[in-house]
């Protein structure tokens, strides 16, 4: 394995000699794109290549178009917006105004790889500085409905003129583009970065109490430190903010699910079922932490989202109220709310990723890589991680019922959660990290850069 790595490195730096690599999306923190360009930006410099990331700007009414698109490309109706010429037309103009902008500091050797519907609208611009550019998806849906479509013919006549394009699963292909221009890619975690690397027991919760999402949060925690990306050494000071009742203490059960306030994240369908069909018996706890809806741009929703989680929330009755806790967590520093994240899912005794729609769902990865037993959704990319009732429970997104009775079984029985845990970390180690999506990321640039070796 290492000399096949080896091999794909040096395969890279033969590629990109000369060239710079550009990497372009929409936000810099908060998703799981901008977590995975910032470890394999992070590798690919490392190993001697050229590549840079750069974010794109917008407007409130741009932001609002895309998460249109986002949520249709899913499959569903957001917002229930338009998607026609006058939408197009300002999804265009500021998309050429940031192609523009590119266009001044791409050299013609360099190549540039786009991310999600954000960027689509660059492709045409760019193509005319005569570099490969190539886009990838990041949401898919199989089977496609009609709402689908429709983000589909949005995107299409600036998405099939690139020179390539990624999807995480073959399936997710839109018809209308070239199947010999698709390389299929599945997203990876990195196990060194701080929202995955091993953390002593005390370490998180030190963290935990540090960033207030824990009982006896005031004192000093002189553990509530941990490795940046970039080597140096970082402490947790910032506080999430929390809507609860009481503290959370460390000896409760947890459940736990940790995602962007986005109701294809169905935050009030995991609060459901908590309170209905999660046994009461041993007095466990639910625990929602996502983003501070203050800090990511490119989502408009994410407040809306919230109020409605916190709404509910109030209106359970105080016994049950009691025993769930939302969590608006830090996102000043990227690598301070990672370790937060790292912490709250290995303090969980179960996560869960109860999405109506994921393109592919990378926190069912870090949380499995954590030895942690989870309770999803079985729809797109969830069902390439969990093999049902072997490395975690898949269960159908409105089965609030079946939900409720897989997390209670897995509080219940403490050894098979442990089990379980054990073979998913085994699952992500073998198909989920780096080195395979990087090698895949070569061959994508062999395919538009190189001639065959």
């Amino acid at each position: 394995a290492l000399a096949g790595f080896e091999h794909t490195i040096a395969r890279g730096r033969e590629l990109l000699e000369s060239r710079t690599f550009w990497n372009v999306n929409s936000t810099a923190q908060g998703g799981g794109v901008a977590e995975m360009l910032r470890s394999l930006i992070g590798y690919t410099r490392g190993s001697g290549c050229d590549a840079l990331w750069v974010t794109i700007t917008g407007d409130s009414e741009f932001f609002r178009i895309t998460k249109r698109l986002h949520n249709r490309l899913h499959g569903h109706a957001g917002d229930g917006g338009l998607l026609g010429e006058a939408e197009r037309a300002a999804y265009e103009r500021c998309c050429e105004d940031n192609a523009e902008l590119m266009a001044a500091r791409i050299r013609p050797a360099d190549a540039v790889l786009l991310h999600d519907p954000q960027t689509a609208g660059m492709i045409p611009r760019l193509l005319e500085t005569g570099v490969p550019v190539m886009w990838r998806a990041h949401v898919g849906i199989d089977p496609p409905n009609e709402l689908a479509r429709e983000a589909w013919r949005f995107l299409i006549p600036y998405v099939e003129r690139a020179n390539a394009y990624v999807f995480s699963q073959p399936a997710y292909l839109w018809e209308g583009l070239d199947p010999a221009k698709m390389m299929v890619i599945p997203p990876s975690i990195d196990v060194f970065s701080p929202k995955n690397h091993a953390m002593a027991f005390t370490s998180v919760i030190a963290v935990l109490r540090a960033a207030g999402l824990a009982a006896d949060r005031h004192r000093d925690h002189p553990r509530a430190v941990f490795e940046r990306l970039d080597g140096t050494v970082g402490r947790v000071k910032s506080k999430a903010r929390l809507i609860e009742e009481e503290q959370l203490w460390l000896g409760v059960p947890l459940l736990a699910q940790v995602s962007r306030w986005d109701r294809l994240k169905d935050p009030l369908g995991v609060l459901a079922a908590f309170v209905e069909h999660v046994r009461s018996e041993d007095e466990p706890h639910l625990l929602l932490a996502g983003p501070d809806v203050r800090a990511v741009a490119d989502d408009p929703e994410g407040e809306e989202v919230f109020a409605e989680v916190e709404a509910a929330w109030s209106e359970l009755p105080r016994r049950v109220r009691r025993r769930v806790h939302l969590a608006l967590l830090p996102m000043e520093d990227s690598d301070e709310n990672a370790v937060i994240v790292n912490a709250l899912q290995r303090r969980a005794d179960v996560v869960a990723q109860k999405s109506l729609a994921e393109g592919f769902g990378l926190t069912v990865a870090e949380a499995m890589w954590k030895g942690r037993p989870v309770v999803a959704s079985g729809i797109g990319g969830i069902r390439e991680q969990i093999e049902d009732g072997r490395t975690g429970f898949l269960v159908d997104p409105d089965d609030l019922r079946a939900f409720g009775e897989r997390v209670s079984r897995l509080l219940g029985d403490p050894h098979a959660a442990e089990r379980m845990g054990a073979a998913a970390q085994t699952r992500v180690r073998d198909l989920f990290l780096g080195p395979r999506h990087l090698g895949q990321y070569v061959e994508l640039l062999d395919s538009v850069l190189g001639p065959p070796v």
